[in-house]
């Protein structure tokens, strides 16, 4: 228990403050941006999206009960902060004591990973899932797709994009459908005629003609902060901007996503524009925040490009051909991230040998 304190101590008492602590031998590179700051301008570019999509969830409310205020801003914001607070407690609660302990345990130092995988996690659920559920997921997420890696840094797969699979799994009936995309209080109820589906769901019907704009502002239902392209593209500017994420990753994702949804449209196996998949569910927001994730990403350059490439090509494929699941993002992101070592290994394994053919050719 004393080691979990002492790794608890130091997480807070460093958390605002650079620790007093140096290096004593060895060559080591000093940078005045280190992973806790990295971490931070991450969060930062997250805020539009979810302060846009608490808004949407008190502006779908209105919707659903066909309120006459639905535009406006403070009461719609206030209604989905209240809905989605809950949601950021038990995430970090839950989040942080595992790693807090897990630390601990290990005697070292708690890493600042979970910040972002803290504040990812509520805004690619359904405003409506049970706090128990969330705790669940996100309990099984830091567990086995992190802490049994060792940690920040080391770890296969997304954590963010586990629970949300293991949500999708174990509970699909409070991941799919419509009603699970609009809050409501347990006093009220909507109306027969009511229907909260999602672009994805209207597919070929004039509903779905007419919602482009909606889908690019992002007055759509949908999780919580993956509906606005335009605040998802705010966040994506600061992450370029700053270098914290890979251009080459979002623009390989996009060309694939565009490659395959012209194939289909050349085909006549969707009606869906190809164009329009770049708007339609989690593509933007899990192209800006959660393919980009450095630590299961591709590393090399050349391996930004395939990576990228082969997510936006499978979340497309996914869409297309698999009628029980009708968005593709997260299984494409995490396929993704299993495949990356192995497109990391041949494409170093190509260069050497091209290295090896020059050497050769010269000698």
């Amino acid at each position: 228990m004393k080691k979990f304190w002492i790794a608890t101590k130091d997480a807070f008492t460093t958390f605002l403050h650079v620790p007093g602590t140096v290096t004593r031998s060895g060559a080591h590179v000093r940078d005045g941006v280190d992973l806790k700051r990295i971490m931070i301008i991450v969060v930062i570019s997250l805020v539009p999206a979810a302060l846009f999509g608490m808004w949407n969830v008190g502006y779908q409310h209105q919707l659903a009960i066909g309120g006459g205020t639905a535009l406006q801003i403070l009461p719609n914001f206030w209604f989905g902060f209240l809905k989605v607070l809950p949601l950021y407690i038990v995430s970090y609660v839950v989040g942080l004591f595992i790693e807090f302990f897990s630390s601990g345990l290990r005697d070292e130092e708690v890493n600042e990973g979970y910040l972002v995988t803290g504040f990812l996690i509520p805004l690619i659920v359904p405003v409506t899932t049970p706090l128990w559920m969330l705790a669940l997921a996100v309990a099984f997420a830091v567990i086995f797709a992190k802490e049994v890696f060792g940690g920040t840094g080391r770890n296969i797969w997304n954590p963010a994009l586990i629970a949300r699979a293991f949500l999708f799994f174990s509970y699909p009936s409070y991941m799919s459908g419509d009603e699970v995309w609009i809050a409501k209080r347990a006093s009220e109820t909507f109306a027969d005629g009511f229907t909260g589906a999602t672009p994805l769901a209207l597919e070929g019907t004039a509903q779905y003609s007419n919602s482009i704009l909606s889908q690019i502002i992002g007055t759509i239902p949908g999780s919580v902060g993956e509906t606005s392209v335009i605040a998802i593209l705010l966040g994506a500017f600061v992450l370029l901007w700053t270098g914290v994420a890979s251009w080459k990753v979002m623009t390989g994702s996009v060309l694939g996503a565009l490659l395959i949804g012209g194939l289909s449209n050349i085909a006549g196996v969707s009606a869906i524009p190809f164009w329009q998949h770049l708007l339609l569910g989690g593509f933007a927001f899990g192209t800006v925040f959660m393919a980009t994730d450095p630590v299961t990403s591709a590393q090399t350059e050349t391996g930004k490009w395939i990576y990228g490439l082969l997510i936006g090509m499978l979340c497309v494929i996914v869409r297309l051909f698999n009628p029980g699941y009708a968005e593709g993002m997260m299984l494409a992101i995490l396929l993704g991230n299993t495949a990356a070592p192995l497109i990391d290994h041949l494409v170093v394994s190509s260069h050497i040998s091209r290295r090896n053919k020059k050497i050769n050719a010269q000698a």
